[in-house]
């Protein structure tokens, strides 16, 4: 993998961060028409589901995009939490999914290691999956860093919990925008988690290994973190 295409993937995780980090605005909107997102993004759809999440995304720019209900879901999915999908790994992976446990202290020693802080944790705790897509970003971007270690992040992370947050989102956000970013996000990543495999030799564990994994390390009761299931669309990809 060349610094070239390093610098096309971070820019690809630039453009998705700042449309899950904050409110969108006409100029925000028109720039995504103007470049003909998400086709201008370095990495390609893959396969049918790919192709979907891609299309999905560019006909929700094609309609008329009202400000307020963008607003309006916005809160709903990334501060009230009124859709019951946490942006927090730590809801989604401790035994009583409760905020601030042993992922978030995790994370905020793995972001340490890497010189990096979070801003204001009391703002955003540092297992928000938008700080963790920007840690995704760091480690291509920064010389220093071995990118094979963005694989292991990735299945121990976003990777396993995030499909369960997509999925809830895309089925109960009032907007189609929205829904639509959270499966072209899913499927982003999966396909730069195969392109790390295909260069590196680093194969994608099951489902299982993922979660006896994860489960050994944070000391939990298997039946607390169960492998998730879920795959946008009608047969969309697996991890």
């Amino acid at each position: 993998m060349t610094n070239e295409l390093f610098a096309a993937l971070a820019d690809d995780l630039e453009q998705l961060i700042r449309l899950h980090d904050r409110e969108l605005d006409d100029a925000v909107l028109d720039a995504l028409r103007a470049n003909g997102f998400p086709n201008g993004l370095a990495l390609p759809p893959d396969g049918e589901a790919g192709r979907m999440a891609y299309g999905n995304m560019a006909d929700a720019l094609s309609e008329a995009l009202s400000l307020d209900e963008l607003a309006a879901d916005f809160a709903a999915i990334y501060l009230n939490n009124s859709l019951g999908a946490s942006p927090y790994e730590s809801v989604w992976l401790s035994d009583d999914h409760l905020a601030c446990a042993a992922p978030m202290f995790e994370l905020r020693d793995l972001y340490a290691a890497a010189g990096l802080q979070v801003a204001d944790w009391r703002n955003r705790f540092d297992d928000h999956f938008v700080l963790q897509l920007q840690y995704l970003r760091h480690v291509l971007i920064d010389p220093g860093c071995d990118l094979r270690s963005a694989a292991g992040f990735i299945d121990e992370h976003l990777g396993y919990w995030f499909p369960d947050f997509a999925q809830r989102v895309s089925m109960h956000c009032g907007t189609r925008f929205y829904a639509a970013l959270v499966e072209l996000t899913h499927v982003w990543l999966i396909r730069f988690r195969r392109l790390l495999e295909e260069v590196y030799d680093l194969p994608i564990p099951s489902r299982e290994q993922m979660a006896e994994r994860i489960n050994r390390k944070l000391v939990l009761d298997k039946a607390e973190v169960a492998p998730i299931r879920f795959m946008p669309g009608a047969s969309g990809p697996s991890w």
